[in-house]
């Protein structure tokens, strides 16, 4: 059935009335004033015809169409699968199942059975977790998109009743549902909700994430930083073990508040060789009824390396007295001196350099440089060897240690080649440093109690009092704040000044390595009472910390790193290959490319890139689409260098077991498409509501003529030969 209609209002309608009969008055009298009537009357009935046609169409004629429905309505049941629903939180006869055994349970008895007399029942699974393939061909499948979910079942069925929901309103992909909502609406199709799940989280303890490193080395401890949380109502002390098997390799005791996340780390001193599968655990609670969601299995190698550092200074003070004991003593380090002693020989003996490393290829053994009081002055560092220490730094992922001295010589490199590197900004108005009548202490910030730099004991309390129990210091270096991008792990104990308190041990990512500034030149005094306990622990971390990265996989004449370390499906990883020729020199020509085998079998090949520098380093970057273990060879044929190695890709866990329903999004949803939120043991109260629903209103169709392109052609087309007509009867 069609009818036209007017969309104009009464005024409107009016107005073109009125205008309507102006211009066919105004025609008569123009076609009454003419002497050559009968030559002109079909030009003035053109003119009528277009003024009449030009109203009509600003009134806004319409044509419009109901199409009469002679099927059933569709009424949708969209049930979510996802991996949030396999939370156990629902109460059913005095047990506790999982969301999704509860959809499964009501979908088999056929609850929307009363309806199909009335409507035909669609049910749709929406958000089910990809199997083993499928996970592997795509990144960032695995979610629940509630928006396109809703949107899908609004396209796919045109005659569509109403939408019952049962989820448990978590989604992390997509856009937000207000929108899908906001178009049923518009359609006048309501959404029922039933809300899946518990709004507060059931008693339980979760191991959230572990951040695990790839490798570690024999006989040093190794952190592994987990994020725990807490659910139970009360404190709970749990213990926290890493286990090999059903051997517990190191445990200790987690304290966790009610209600509450944390991030803590366990510290493990390997005594094995080799690749290990193991596992972390959070302990059970006798009455935690979440059991799945308490351990995290993970892979890692442990391997021998001998890291190589150079210490520069330039007097024997003190703390480089100590720090080269400390470092010499270190089976895990080979250590090199270079001691300049103005005004005097050059320090010589066991481990000392005669000069300072005169080219890249003798530079790039280098893991840790460490430059105490030292500077460009004469007779000391030149421009030519700060740019060895950058390029160390910035493309072979070196780390760079800032110790400076009361004889302030490290202020020169600000305006050279490290200035760019230096984590700190110097007051210049005092050059010789800050001597202290009193003892000053470092005083750990919020970053500095969390990083493994700082750990001298696995428990972060313990830690923070030993760190305030450590022998003081007398002078520090005058620091004005730290540079935009650094983290400031320790402060000054008692000077302060208007951005807060003076940074004195901070550290700075740099191109792809890492510096260290250590503000005061007393660590050596750690070892009263304790000897070289914490002393030798300190800067055996930082040179373990700083080396890290460049050890991540190498072979002869070839190293190879990825960054991050630990790489998600579809985020993209940066790869880094170091090659240098037959004779060791860095490499400056040739193709480096990658064979990356993904665990079903995928093939992918990578050209490197080489990076301008002279350093021998070629970059490319990565995206897996799969997760697991994925192996590649590393090729650069024209220098006769080959790698072979593997790194794990991981899924990141989108869906999150054990938290609450998400009730404001379900609430959202079906306020705004005039449904309602329904609660689990209400079933059949909704299903008596859908009962009594009117019929959706027959399909109307809409034709605009006024908004139609083919009618303002037409009408220009008038136009166009009215005006030619004009012309041959000579009014224009």
């Amino acid at each position: 059935m069609s009818e036209w209609t007017i969309a104009a209002s009464w005024p409107v309608i009016l107005i073109g009335i009125f205008l309507w009969g102006l211009a066919l008055r105004f025609s008569w009298i123009h076609w009454r004033g003419r002497a050559f009537r009968k030559s002109i009357a079909w030009l003035e009935g053109c003119r009528v015809v277009i003024i009449t046609l030009l109203i009509l169409t600003f009134l806004k004629p319409e044509r419009l169409s109901r199409v009469e429905r002679v099927e059933k309505p569709v009424l949708a049941v969209l049930s979510d699968v996802s991996g949030s629903m396999q939370t156990s939180d629902v109460i059913v006869s005095n047990a506790v199942i999982s969301r999704s055994a509860w959809v499964t349970q009501a979908l088999e008895s056929e609850f929307y059975r009363p309806l199909e007399a009335y409507s035909r029942i669609e049910l749709i699974d929406f958000a089910a977790p990809p199997d083993s393939t499928e996970a592997n061909e795509a990144p960032g499948v695995e979610g629940t998109d509630l928006s396109l979910a809703l949107d899908e079942a609004l396209q796919q069925f045109e005659y569509l009743k109403g939408v019952i929901l049962l989820s448990d309103g978590d989604w992390n992909l997509g856009a937000a549902p207000l929108g899908s909502a906001v178009r049923y609406r518009d359609r006048k199709v309501p959404v029922f909700t039933v809300a899946v799940g518990r709004q507060q989280p059931l008693p339980d303890l979760s191991l959230e994430d572990a951040n695990i490193p790839s490798y570690g080395l024999l006989g040093e401890q190794i952190s592994l930083p987990v994020r725990l949380r807490n659910d139970y109502p009360r404190e709970i002390k749990a213990p926290l073990r890493l286990l090999d098997g059903d051997q517990v390799l190191t445990q200790k005791e987690v304290i966790l508040a009610p209600g509450t996340e944390i991030q803590d780390a366990l510290v493990w001193e390997p005594r094995e060789i080799g690749e290990r599968e193991l596992r972390l655990e959070l302990g059970n609670q006798p009455d935690e009824l979440m059991l799945d969601n308490n351990d995290r299995a993970f892979r890692i190698g442990i391997r021998m390396e001998l890291l190589k550092v150079l210490v520069v200074d330039a007097e024997p003070r003190w703390e480089y007295r100590y720090l080269r004991n400390a470092l010499e003593r270190d089976p895990g380090v080979q250590m090199h001196c270079l001691l300049f002693h103005p005004g005097m020989a050059m320090g010589s003996g066991r481990g000392y350099l005669s000069a300072f490393p005169p080219s890249r290829e003798w530079m790039m053994d280098y893991d840790v440089v460490f430059l105490g009081d030292v500077g460009q002055v004469p007779n000391q560092l030149k421009e030519s060897d700060l740019d060895l220490i950058r390029g160390l730094v910035e493309q072979q992922a070196g780390g760079l240690v800032f110790i400076p001295g009361s004889q302030g010589r490290q202020r020169s490199l600000t305006d050279g080649p490290l200035g760019d590197l230096i984590p700190v900004v110097f007051d210049t108005e005092k050059p010789q440093g800050i001597p202290l009548q009193n003892e000053s202490q470092l005083v750990l910030s919020s970053t500095g109690k969390e990083h493994w730099l700082t750990r001298f004991d696995a428990d972060a309390q313990r830690n923070d009092e030993l760190w305030r129990q450590l022998p003081g210091f007398y002078w520090s270096a005058a620091v004005q704040r730290s540079r935009p991008g650094s983290e400031v792990l320790a402060v000054h104990s008692s000077l302060r000044n208007s951005r807060g308190r003076i940074p004195l041990l901070v550290t700075r990512p740099f191109g792809s390595g890492k510096v260290l500034f250590m503000g005061t030149d007393s660590a050596w005094r750690w070892r009263r009472g304790v000897e070289d306990k914490y002393h030798y622990r300190f800067w055996s971390q930082v040179v373990r910390w700083m080396a890290h990265q460049r050890h991540l996989s190498q072979s002869d004449g070839m190293r190879f790193a990825w960054s991050p370390e630990t790489i998600e499906v579809g985020e993209t990883a940066y790869l880094q290959a170091t090659v240098t020729d037959i004779s060791g020199y860095p490499a400056q020509d040739g193709k480096v490319q990658a064979d990356i085998v993904s665990p079903l079998g995928n093939s992918e090949r990578i050209d490197f890139d080489l990076v301008e520098g002279g350093w021998g380093v070629f970059k490319a970057s990565f995206q897996p689409r799969e997760s697991g273990k994925h192996h590649i060879t590393l090729q650069a044929n024209k220098h006769g260098r080959k790698l072979e190695t593997s790194f794990t890709v991981v899924r990141p866990v989108v869906e999150k077991i054990g938290h609450p329903i998400n009730l404001p999004a379900l609430q959202e949803i079906a306020s705004v498409s005039q449904g309602q939120v329904v609660d689990i043991a209400d079933l059949s109260a909704m299903v008596e509501v859908l009962r009594s629903m009117p019929e959706p209103e027959p399909r109307e169709i809409r034709y605009r003529l006024w908004s139609d392109p083919w009618w303002g052609g037409f009408l220009l087309s008038l136009l166009a030969g009215y005006w030619v007509g004009r012309k041959l009867v000579g009014l224009v």
